[in-house]
């Protein structure tokens, strides 16, 4: 098992740092693949980030103050960072919080416009969207506020809620790693302006990093049985709250149940009944998934906030069947055909004979090829496919220079000045992070072979549904996230040794150490 994991982890993670590494966005100057190309801001930060290195290489004294500074008091210098960020977070969302369009503008539309006809079909045929919108009705209740920029904010406390999550992960499996955690997070934060957009990517983030931080603390031999206890409840009741979110979220809970499965399995013995404990937690676990999904989807169905028609809902099969169409991701031919189709029997049967249809057409080595490239559609992009989403800021797109807000605007709005260095800020950030896990294949602690069968998960998932685009792969960043940060140890010394060999030939050995 833990073999098969890695090899088949390794595959995966290797194609989707190639992809990263060849991106469009990662070209300097002009860009004629994407049409924003990087302008001298990026140009400067370069200059002083090579004029940074060669003085920590040159300078003794330099050398030895970054040393302290980034290492010695990596814990405080990583806080502090951090600290920062977040005011620049804040600061960023009062001084830009837009309109969003797509499905997030159609969530905030139905908070004032409940009674329209379109209002109420969207939902019917969206029904996985209710959800969302019931909770976002219930802030809404509880703060009487609809603004976007009110939104906005909540979008922000979930984003680093689910940072903050992340980092007591990392604290309770390896405490070792958490500066490098910390460092890592500020690098996310910093380059992730999703925080303005209030939709399921971004909201199910504390969730997925929440169930995360549940199973390491029912993991944890320094917990007693008590919070055990109460970690497996929380672990099961955000399994089941993701799931109504965001179905796809629950993927790591999948990998967790598998892997716990197994290795009970593996340790069970009639003589032994502490090694029952685990399959117990196990049943204990699904007993509560089962009782809470089932309060949660009375509520749902219950609801009388908008009407809606279940009947009209949009079956599974058509977001495997859009999956094979074009590049992987949506198609609006498909999405009409949906919305035209009377009853759900017939909605199945369309999306069963195009999915067909189109597996036909591709044919087995077609369809292989076809696969590699939906896997780079949706992965290679570190912004994580920023407004490329049709209608994306319910705004001009062309934003004026003036003030803060217009400054700022130029890095996030499709026609922006700089919209091209904020990209490829973003894809140096995902090349490192995935480069980071791409050589980490040492470690193969449990908790990290659980987040690799995850990723599988995920990444096996946007090649079946509707993918294309990357901005899917958000609601996975706690898995990429955290296991950036346990093994970073163990690809920095993969990364050395690379380096010796590159240098030095097959021994490993610098010229006159003695060998091995």
């Amino acid at each position: 098992m833990n073999s098969g994991t890695l090899i088949l982890f390794s595959f995966f993670i290797l194609l989707t740092f190639f992809f990263a590494l060849t991106s469009s966005n990662i070209i300097l100057g002009d860009n004629q693949i994407t049409g924003a190309g990087t302008t001298f801001f990026t140009t400067v930060w370069l200059i002083i980030l090579g004029a940074i290195v060669i003085c920590f290489k040159t300078f003794k004294k330099v050398n030895r103050f970054m040393y302290y500074l980034f290492i010695k008091q990596r814990l405080k210098t990583a806080t502090i960072l951090l600290l920062l960020v977040i005011c620049g977070q804040v600061f960023f969302v009062l001084t830009v919080h837009p309109a969003i369009g797509f499905d997030a503008g159609a969530i905030h539309q139905a908070l004032t416009d409940r009674t329209s006809v379109e209002i109420k079909a969207y939902y019917s045929i969206n029904y996985n969207n209710l959800p969302l919108l019931l909770l976002q009705n219930f802030f809404v209740q509880l703060f009487a506020s609809k603004t976007w920029l009110f939104f906005d904010l909540l979008t922000l406390l979930f984003v680093d809620l689910s940072m903050l999550f992340n980092l007591i992960s990392v604290a309770i499996v390896d405490r070792s790693r958490l500066a490098t955690a910390i460092y890592l997070h500020v690098g996310w934060l910093l380059v992730f302006p999703m925080i303005i957009v209030p939709y399921t990517d971004t909201w199910v983030l504390p969730i997925v990093s929440g169930y995360l931080l549940c199973y390491c603390i029912a993991k944890s031999k320094k917990t007693n049985l008590l919070i055990k206890l109460l970690a497996i409840i929380g672990f099961s009741i955000l399994l089941v709250a993701a799931y109504f979110l965001k179905p796809s979220a629950v993927i790591g809970g999948i990998a967790i149940g598998i892997g716990e499965l197994l290795f009970s399995l593996s340790k069970l013995s009639l003589s032994k009944w502490r090694s029952w404990y685990s399959l117990g937690a196990i049943l204990f676990s699904g007993v509560v998934i089962l009782g809470s999904h089932q309060m949660i989807n009375q509520r749902i169905t219950g609801q009388k906030y908008i009407q809606v028609d279940q009947s009209r809902a949009i079956p599974a099969i058509h977001f495997i069947s859009m999956g094979v169409s074009g590049d992987g991701g949506y198609n609006p031919k498909d999405a009409l055909a949906m919305a035209q189709i009377p009853t759900k029997a017939g909605r199945t049967a369309y999306s069963r004979k195009m999915l067909v249809k189109r597996l036909k057409n591709k044919g087995f080595f077609g369809y292989i090829s076809f696969l590699f490239k939906k896997h780079q559609a949706n992965t290679a992009d570190g912004s994580f496919a920023w407004v490329k989403e049709g209608h994306f800021i319910a705004e001009n797109p062309k934003p004026s220079k003036h003030g803060w807000a217009g400054q700022l605007k130029q890095f996030i709005y499709l026609y922006g000045t700089r919209l091209g260095d904020f990209r490829f800020a973003a894809q140096l950030w995902w090349i490192i992070l995935l480069g980071i896990i791409a050589l980490s294949w040492r470690d193969r602690r449990s908790f990290v072979q659980i987040l690799r069968l995850a990723l599988i998960g995920g990444f096996i998932y946007l090649l079946i549904f509707e993918g294309g685009r990357s901005r899917y792969l958000i609601q996975f960043l706690p898995y990429f996230l955290i296991m950036g940060a346990l093994t970073f140890k163990h690809s920095l010394q993969t990364m050395e040794e690379l380096i010796s060999f590159l240098r030095y030939g097959n021994t490993g050995n610098k010229p006159g150490n003695k060998k091995k």
